[in-house]
């Protein structure tokens, strides 16, 4: 499990295109095709222990909630943050208050993309 960021301060700023006031930070490369989700998680809502059916990365976009590997503790992720699953990885999350994810699943990413 890798934990990383995606907010706003981890981006650079897009200047082509005419573009002004836009930032754009890269997540990740795929090399096969990618599955791509929303997730809401409910308050009070838990997704439970699995294993990753293919390596996955999982972006809250809104609201906060945890993570953690089988017997480890509870680790806070937030808006603007995410974590990496490899394939077959035991995991469990779930939020207090709430929070809406998205979920990028594919059989190869290219890891050296994903900001850390």
């Amino acid at each position: 499990m890798k934990f990383f960021r995606f907010s706003k301060d981890t981006g650079q700023s897009v200047e082509r295109y005419e573009s002004r006031s836009v930032i754009y930070s890269r997540i990740a490369q795929t090399f096969t095709p990618a599955r791509i989700g929303f997730m809401y998680v409910e308050p009070e809502g838990i997704i439970g222990i699995h294993e990753a059916p293919t390596p996955q990365l999982f972006l809250v976009v809104q609201g906060e909630g945890w993570i953690r590997r089988q017997s480890n503790a509870k680790v806070v992720i937030t808006t603007g943050e995410g974590v990496f699953f490899d394939k077959g990885e035991l995991h469990e999350s779930g939020s207090v208050l709430g929070m809406t994810c998205i979920i990028v699943q594919s059989d190869e990413f290219n890891s050296q993309i994903i900001v850390l």
